[in-house]
């Protein structure tokens, strides 16, 4: 009987621990509140939902930082954006007036940095990469110089490719797009984007995969089909949300993450296939007459430090444990230690000691806690109103640093989840705690800061 149980917790922890197939799902601006195993009232997601159901559902997952691209890079190489000088999306918006300049920062993810298609292409995985890219403009920096054997849609811009002129409709074919063929015309983007993941796995399915499917959706221009969007403007609005076109591209994101996921159970490959699904930042709020998204109950959106910036939806599907809703604090910087570990991947130390983040594996596996600081560091201004700025989340304390004002916010985001409560005169015992954890990591990363300008006009 000793021998039996041996033999059952041996083959149990191999297969916990085994090589799998992984997919990684990445929405882009999709708000922490924009499904509905979020709370959303109005947005239809059946598929996601369901995924949810079978899924480690995190409560409390970041954003490495509040847009896209930083986030996109901190994804693929474990690394917070200021470590990698990557602080702003790529191109970063123009502010010749304002009281600060950003610094010279990085416009590009370096391929001498190890990402994740690296590693899991010399561990013998097929990777393929679908969708936004945005971590470069020059084509030496698109995913097929990072690993990926396959790149389907990713290059240098961060939207589709919305121009008459140029013969590229958005959403729909043609596309524009020199890494993904046109389809007939009519043809939706995500849509396509998901066929083409089908396709791989229809070929690689003897094989061990690394799917890498980030959709363009929900990011604008907003565009749906037309029959989607009408069902929605006959729809009682929710209580927050309420726009027909972007619950439209919301659910043809939930028809395509179905339509994937079917292909993995019809191919039986679900018993063997690791996935995550998650956003690179919070949902756009965009302009006051006419809001895309609401991130209700949580403060600001994307571009902002707020917890509407940052918080996220994530799940971790595992096939060998149970689902269960986690509210350990977790980082995108995470990503890529989970997955190493999740699939067994043989990864030099060195480079593991480079990486900012920590493996949620026994956290998924043992349900062991992790307890850490998360930080963020933003040297730029942003159109949807954020300014340069730094902040740390240490258990539930938020610590935020306004660089263009020089002040400073502390806020408890378990009990004040809007964050309206600022209670630094209150706590300064914590803020001189989290400060002085805030200027070490500073430091640590050697992270850029904005400079002064000596052009500042203050009215402009």
């Amino acid at each position: 009987m000793k021998l039996l149980n041996v033999l059952l917790f041996f083959l149990f922890t191999t297969s916990l621990f085994a090589q799998k197939n992984v997919v990684q799902i990445i929405v882009d601006d999709l708000g922490w509140t924009d499904l509905g195993c979020y709370g959303s009232d109005y947005y239809e997601t059946p598929s996601i939902d369901a995924l949810a159901d079978k899924s480690i559902k995190f409560t409390n997952s970041y954003a490495s930082c509040n847009v896209c691209s930083p986030t996109r890079a901190s994804i693929v190489t474990g690394k917070y954006p200021a470590s990698l000088n990557l602080t702003d999306w790529i191109e970063g918006w123009k502010y010749p007036k304002a009281k600060f300049l950003p610094p010279e920062w990085t416009m590009y993810l370096d391929p001498s940095i190890p990402t994740i298609g690296q590693i899991f292409k010399e561990n013998g995985y097929k990777t393929a990469h679908f969708g936004k890219w945005h971590l470069g403009e020059a084509e030496k920096y698109w995913p097929e110089n990072h690993g990926f054997d396959e790149n389907h849609g990713g290059w240098r811009k961060g939207a589709p490719n919305k121009n008459k002129k140029a013969g590229s409709n958005g959403y729909f074919a043609p596309y524009g797009n020199p890494r993904l063929e046109d389809g007939p015309e009519g043809e939706y983007l995500t849509e396509r984007l998901a066929s083409d993941v089908c396709q791989f796995l229809e070929v690689n399915k003897d094989t061990t995969f690394f799917v890498n499917l980030w959709f363009y959706n929900v990011h604008t221009p907003l565009q749906a089909k037309q029959e989607k969007v009408d069902r929605y403007q006959q729809k009682e609005k929710g209580e927050h949300h309420n726009n027909a076109t972007y619950a439209a591209m919301v659910e043809h994101v939930d028809d395509a993450a179905g339509v994937v996921l079917a292909k993995l159970d019809e191919l039986g490959l679900m018993e063997n296939t690791i996935i995550i699904f998650s956003s690179d930042n919070g949902g756009l709020h965009g302009k006051k007459k006419r809001p895309v998204t609401s991130n209700y109950p949580l403060r600001g959106g994307k571009g902002m430090i707020y917890e509407g910036g940052i918080r996220i939806p994530t799940m971790i599907y595992h096939p060998q444990h149970s689902a269960r809703i986690e509210s350990t604090s977790i980082s995108s910087i995470d990503y890529l230690p989970t997955l190493v570990d999740l699939a067994d991947l043989n990864v030099n130390k060195k480079i593991k000691k480079g990486w900012d983040g920590v493996s949620l594996a026994n956290l998924i596996t043992k349900k062991e806690e992790v307890d850490r600081s998360l930080f963020w560091h933003y040297p730029h201004y942003h159109q949807q109103g954020a300014v340069p700025h730094t902040a740390i989340l240490d258990g539930d304390w938020k610590l935020i640093h306004n660089i263009e004002l020089d002040k400073y916010a502390l806020y408890n985001v378990k009990e004040d989840i809007s964050e309206k409560n600022n209670c630094i005169d209150s706590h300064q015992g914590v803020y001189k705690k989290l400060l002085k954890k805030m200027e070490a990591w500073k430091k640590k990363v050697n992270a850029q800061m904005p400079v002064h300008n000596s052009n500042y006009q203050p009215t402009k």
